[in-house]
Parts: C-alpha cells; sequence; structure tokens
C-alpha cells in the first residue's frame, strides 16, 4: 500500500529506473514506485522524463505541480482510471437529483458536525450553534446550514476580524492544505472510473473538480485543525511542510486506524457504493482522536 508523500523542492531531474522513481542532485536518491502516494514537484528548476511521467500515471500516483510561488497550480490525471471507467461515467450521468441530493445532506452534515468538534476541542461556545445548524439541516440543505456555519466556524476559529478572502498566512495554509486534499480526492475519483466534472451539489462549469470539491468537505477540517495548530505567521516552505503531514496523520475509518491518505482512498468507495445502492448508510466517515 502506497504511503510515502515525496516533496521535490529544489533543481533535480526525476527518471525512472527498475521500478524506482530515481532523483539525481548532488547525490542520487530512489524511492520505490510502489511506496508513494504523492508526489510534490514544488521547485519550477525539475526536470522528469516521460518514461516516469508514464509509469506514475499507470500506478496511478498523485502528481502536483507547483508555480514559481510554490504553490499548487496542475496536476496529473489519468484519462482512464478503472478497466470499466465507461460503465461508470454512464452510471453518473444518471445519478438521479433525489440520489445526489441524499448524498451531499450527509456529506455536509457531517462537515458541520466535524466543524462543531474543533470548536468543542478549542473550548469555544460556538459549537452549539454549529450543532443547532445540524439540527436544522433540511433535505439538500435547502436553507442553506452549511454557509451559516461556515462564518460562525472561522470566526470562532481564528477571531471575529477573520475572513476567507483575506491575503494572510493563515488563508495561504487553508489553500494550500485544501488544494493537496482536493488533489488526492481527484485521484481516486479517476481511480474509480467516474469523471472529477460532474459534482453532487457544486456545479461551475468553471470547475473542472466540482466530485472533488463535493467529497472532501469532511477533510477539509484537518487542514484547518492544522493551521490553527500552528497558527503560521508567514507561509514558505517549512509551513508548506507542515499542512502536508496531514496526509500522514492517523484516523479511524471503518474499525481501523489509517493514514489520511488511505482514509479519503476507503471513503470515496464508500460514497460511490452509496450511489449504486442508494444506500446512504454506506458512507463511511472518519473519526479523529482529539
Amino acid at each position: 500500500m502506497s504511503w510515502r508523500t515525496v516533496v521535490v523542492s529544489s533543481s533535480a531531474k526525476l527518471d525512472y529506473q527498475l521500478g524506482y522513481l530515481v532523483v539525481r542532485k548532488d547525490t542520487t536518491v530512489k524511492v520505490h514506485i510502489s511506496e508513494i502516494s504523492l508526489l510534490m514537484i514544488e521547485s519550477t528548476a525539475v526536470s522528469l522524463t516521460a518514461a516516469l511521467l508514464n509509469e506514475l500515471t499507470k500506478k496511478k500516483i498523485k502528481v502536483i505541480f507547483c508555480d514559481e510561488k510554490r504553490n499548487p497550480s496542475s496536476e496529473l490525471v489519468s484519462y482512464y482510471g478503472s478497466h470499466d471507467t465507461s460503465a461508470k461515467v454512464r452510471d453518473q450521468i444518471q445519478w438521479s437529483e433525489q440520489k445526489k441530493a441524499v448524498i451531499w445532506t450527509e456529506i455536509v452534515t457531517e462537515k458541520i458536525r466535524k466543524q462543531a468538534a474543533v470548536l468543542r476541542e478549542y473550548g469555544r461556545d460556538e459549537a452549539n450553534l454549529l450543532e443547532q445548524y445540524i439540527g436544522e439541516m433540511e433535505y439538500g440543505d435547502a436553507t442553506n446550514r452549511e454557509g451559516h456555519a461556515a462564518k460562525v466556524y472561522f470566526n470562532a476559529l481564528f477571531g471575529m476580524s477573520f475572513t476567507r478572502t483575506q491575503e494572510n498566512s493563515i488563508n495561504a495554509a487553508l489553500n494550500y492544505g485544501y488544494g493537496v486534499v482536493l488533489s488526492m480526492f481527484n485521484r481516486e475519483i479517476v481511480m474509480n472510473g467516474y469523471l472529477t466534472q460532474l459534482g453532487l451539489f457544486h456545479n461551475n462549469m468553471f470547475n473542472p473538480f466540482n466530485l472533488g470539491s463535493d467529497l472532501m468537505e469532511p477533510f477539509r477540517i484537518l487542514v484547518d485543525r492544522q493551521a490553527k495548530k500552528y497558527l503560521p505567521e508567514k507561509f514558505e516552505p517549512e509551513e508548506k511542510r507542515v499542512m502536508l503531514q496531514i496526509l500522514q496523520q492517523e484516523v479511524l475509518i471503518g474499525g481501523r486506524k489509517e493514514y489520511v491518505n488511505n482514509a479519503i482512498k476507503i471513503y470515496c468507495k464508500s460514497v460511490f457504493d452509496a450511489l449504486s445502492a442508494n444506500d446512504v448508510s454506506l458512507v463511511k466517515f472518519y473519526q479523529y482522536e482529539l
């Protein structure tokens, strides 16, 4: 099972050799492809061979490329993630609005539940209001409890003056973490044979990752907790390493401890099973230990 997060942050040449990712710098480092879950290319001074990219695609390893500011800007996504992709896409197109709304309601309720748990963790009374919102949740979140909860949650967690539109180190950390987590979800969606563009709730014609944006919602809280824990005054390479540690954290899912990157795999599969069986009880959410 893949578990390594590999970050290349300075000038290097990457190639493929006998099952290994080979990183050539002043010294040469080899990592077996089977161990890699995520490859992050932080520097624009890195070159990769086509043979390596081909092998990474075959093994369904998520590759994220960063821009000149070292922020995630693109990713490597396979055209074909599953042997039965055509059948899966046909099913996805035919998901009914009712079926999608039921699953979305469960996902967004779990997101608010986890937000409330974080506020409880920090002794914030606003957790009571979020729990009230959960009780008021309607089919498809028709009254936008998620939006109301988000405003209360971020103000309680980071201060009344905080907004998600500000340019500061906390938002930089959040955006970076969300971007990495979204990429992991996109990988799982493609691996399961579905299209990232067709979402359950998100339906933005300019967003190629609508489905990933839907499924990742409960996992955003892991990013929030990490940003709150470290409250970075700046956001540079070291702070990015801290945010990447999220993928190596352990959570409980399906009665077992799993790394977050594996929990994403289990959770996504459970959502697709729930959609296929029209049974929301099949969705498996993670739990973290306080």
